[in-house]
């Protein structure tokens, strides 16, 4: 039986005040809530959640890193440096690292292979955009993304990997795939690796990241290969992060 996981991305949002606050309201309602529960702060607030969540079930992720592990790469962080602040969960490839910052499949590869020789657990972003679901093309572009790594770090690699599918038309619009569309492209991964390893495939856990909220979240998670979510905007109030941790 997979374990439902919940996994906050606060993006470029926070302050030392708003993280004290939000995170002492999460801590404050996590009696009852079974399933894993990640918070993706930015690098400066790493330190400081890390502190507040001390000797909690919470876990502490980041957002990003870099591909290198040292160097002379000004403004990079390193899975290493991550590592010193009790990260252990990262994100790769999130939608808008691959469309701001023009990170590639085989960049995104190259991340998630950093994150796991450093023993990390990443958060593996695939998805499609409006334009290529509406020319019928989700399960190639997802099976491009995924089959990048696959290609570098093995199928078996997978074993230390959670998935995040994110309908790129969905974040951040109010828009959310209906159970059954998300249902589909998460069956549709599980498939996928089931063919090079059916062992990991089965027990991978495989969240949904396309505006999942309060009111959806239930509906969501109780589909067969959907096993929780990457929160975005709802992330930023304890309230609703709560909720999403609960229906679970």
């Amino acid at each position: 039986m997979r374990k439902t996981i919940v996994a906050g991305n606060w993006k470029m949002n926070a302050s030392k005040d708003f993280v004290d606050t939000l995170v002492d309201g999460i801590l404050s309602g996590m009696s009852g809530v079974s399933s894993e529960v990640i918070l993706c702060a930015p690098f400066p607030y790493l330190s400081q959640v890390e502190t507040l969540i001390g000797g909690t079930n919470l876990m502490l992720g980041a957002q990003n890193l870099s591909a290198k592990p040292k160097g002379a790469f000004t403004g990079e962080v390193s899975a290493d440096m991550i590592k010193d602040f009790g990260v252990g969960h990262v994100i790769v490839g999130h939608s808008e690292r691959r469309s701001l910052y023009g990170e590639s499949n085989d960049v995104v590869a190259e991340k998630t292979k950093a994150a796991i020789d450093a023993g990390l657990t990443a958060i593996l972003c695939v998805g499609e955009s409006l334009e290529e679901r509406e020319a019928d093309k989700t399960e190639a572009v997802v099976a491009e993304q995924l089959n990048a790594v696959i290609s570098l770090v093995g199928a078996g690699a997978f074993d230390g990997i959670v998935i995040a599918y994110e309908p790129v038309w969905a974040i951040g619009t109010g828009l959310t795939a209906s159970p059954e569309q998300a249902q589909s492209v998460h069956a549709f991964i599980r498939n996928l690796l089931a063919n090079s390893n059916d062992k990991v495939a089965q027990k991978i856990q495989i969240i949904y990241g396309g505006s999942m909220s309060a009111e959806n979240a239930a509906d969501l998670i109780s589909c067969p290969d959907i096993d929780g979510g990457l929160i975005g905007g709802a992330a930023l109030k304890a309230d609703d992060f709560l909720q999403i941790c609960k229906a679970g």
